[in-house]
């Protein structure tokens, strides 16, 4: 299953209690205090990890709370300071907090770290408040309690190259022929519900991600269809490989639809880096209808068949010129 937005709560671990202890030693008269302060709590740190491909993958929680530090002890020993809890989550998730959308980070490639809740100071034992006036205190603070709060975790895809194009341009089937990813392949509208993500060897020893991206349809910019779930997984493709079927009856209409709802959503989508792509050729003759489109799009089109292979060792290339 595909998840990406998920919420969580965070809670840094309480800190450890002081004491109010004396020395209490033969032939060591007046001893004196000798309570210990509390430890640190531990705190919670959100980490991307590539182990991770979306939010469906992390544990199956919400909670998220690091230790508490223990209590001082006597002979001025300080407790020991709780555990830090490093929660991993997918590189390309945003983090917000849910309950005033601040920003904290985006955490956009792997071992991006943020901090998200401190744990509590421990408190002070009454050797702490020892001084000429108070020769011996019985006074001692408790710990602090750590931080806590709600997350939003948004996640926008991180691929080298994405495929846009109307519902059944042949997307699902292309990322099939060109890696190891087995996307959901049927001949009618929103096969693809969420994105997939592949790895595809090109010559050379090089390779590079490709992401199968849902349909769009008109209005998507505006949330129509899966609108903005869409969207914003474009945004940190590198290169767009829009993919048109040659013959659907309006190539060039179908190209321009799409190439609107990119310039309608922003985001500087319209300015990303563009290969066209002309599928199912295998269908008929593609002359003319090639020529029309690529004259629409005033650049080359590759022509291609994702369900014989023709032109995708071009196609491949193409891509990694572009990268």
């Amino acid at each position: 299953m595909f998840k990406d937005e998920h919420t969580i709560c965070v809670r840094g671990g309480k800190g450890g209690d002081g004491i109010v202890a004396f020395r209490r030693e033969k032939f060591v008269p007046k001893g004196g205090p000798a309570g210990g302060d509390g430890g640190d709590g531990g705190s919670v740190t959100l980490r991307a990890s590539h182990q991770l491909a979306t939010f469906s993958d992390m544990p199956d929680q919400i909670h998220f709370r690091a230790d508490n530090g223990a209590s001082g002890e006597g002979s001025n020993r300080t407790g020991a300071c709780g555990d830090d809890l490093e929660v991993e989550v997918p590189v390309g998730t945003i983090v917000y907090e849910r309950e005033t959308g601040l920003l904290l980070r985006d955490l956009d490639v792997p071992g991006a770290t943020v901090l998200v809740a401190k744990g509590g100071k421990g408190g002070f034992g009454n050797a702490h408040f020892k001084n000429s006036q108070n020769q011996a205190p019985r006074t001692r603070t408790k710990g602090a309690p750590g931080e806590e709060r709600w997350l939003s975790l948004e996640l926008k895809l991180l691929a080298d190259a994405g495929l846009v194009g109307l519902p059944n341009a042949g997307k699902s089937t292309l990322l099939s022929r060109l890696t190891r990813a087995r996307p959901k392949i049927a001949d009618y509208p929103f096969t693809t519900l969420s994105p997939y993500l592949g790895i595809v060897a090109a010559p050379g020893y090089r390779s590079f991600t490709l992401a199968d991206l849902p349909g769009l349809i008109e209005g998507a910019s505006k949330g129509h269809g899966l609108g903005h779930q869409f969207l914003r997984h474009i945004e940190r493709t590198r290169v767009l490989v829009h993919v048109v079927d040659l013959f659907s009856g309006d190539p060039v209409g179908a190209y321009r639809q799409v190439r609107a709802e990119l310039v309608a959503y922003g985001h500087g989508l319209e300015e990303r880096p563009e290969i066209v792509v002309a599928n199912k050729i295998d269908i008929g003759s593609p002359g003319e209808l090639l020529k029309e489109l690529s004259a629409a799009v005033d650049r080359e089109v590759v022509p291609i068949s994702g369900v014989t292979g023709e032109g995708l060792p071009r196609l491949v290339q193409a891509i990694v010129e572009r990268l």
